[in-house]
């Protein structure tokens, strides 16, 4: 298999910017300790699968000691994201990615089901389609996966809402792009979804139990 690149987007875990939607349900602390154990483990997931070159592209600064100390990121590109809403950041690492030379896999950090058996699937699922997708059960996605480049994937979509992956799928079918597309898998946006992460991924949930 040819290798494939993974590139994470990924927010500094600051108290009061990361994971605000949680921070009714954990204060701003206990919501930026969680975003930080969900950071990573994605990132240990990414560097596990052993697919290709692993990028961070980073907001809102790259040269903060948090991201000079990690344990798992000293062979990582790094990045920082452009300004923009998510469709324009997430296009200009697309473009990125792909501009030099292989196939791409962009991912966040909220969805601790992207281990690296399932990376490895959808990086697999790349040879032998344009695009693919994991969607999540709220209507959004935590991966897309593509070979070449297309601006429409990323420009005008109602991010955070339940039209995210339905809207992506169509603009596939515009492009007459082949697309493999993942079971739906839980991330972890909204205080509903503690439950099912305590549940599935305990240590990830509380660390201290």
């Amino acid at each position: 298999m040819k290798p494939i690149r993974i590139i994470i987007m990924a927010k500094e875990p600051q108290p009061g910017r990361a994971k605000t939607r949680l921070i009714p349900a954990l204060g701003e602390v206990e919501a930026a300790a969680l975003a930080d154990r969900l950071f990573h483990r994605a990132l240990q997931q990414a560097v596990a699968a052993n697919l290709g070159p692993v990028d961070l592209h980073i907001t809102p600064d790259p040269t903060a000691p948090y991201w000079r100390e990690l344990p798992d990121a000293e062979h990582c590109g790094r990045f920082l994201q452009v300004n923009g809403d998510l469709g324009a950041r997430m296009s200009a690492a697309a473009r990125n990615g792909l501009d030099r030379g292989s196939a791409v896999l962009i991912m966040g950090t909220d969805c601790p089901d992207l281990d690296a058996e399932r990376l490895i699937d959808m990086a697999q699922s790349l040879q032998n389609h344009d695009c693919c997708l994991c969607p999540v059960t709220d209507g959004g996605y935590a991966l897309i996966g593509l070979r070449q480049f297309s601006d429409t994937l990323f420009s005008d979509i109602p991010w955070s809402t339940a039209d995210v992956a339905p809207i992506t799928r169509d603009r596939f079918k515009t492009l007459d792009w082949s697309c493999y597309e993942s079971e739906p898998l839980s991330d972890v946006d909204e205080p509903d979804d503690l439950a099912q992460l305590a549940k599935n991924y305990p240590k990830l949930a509380n660390p201290d139990n």
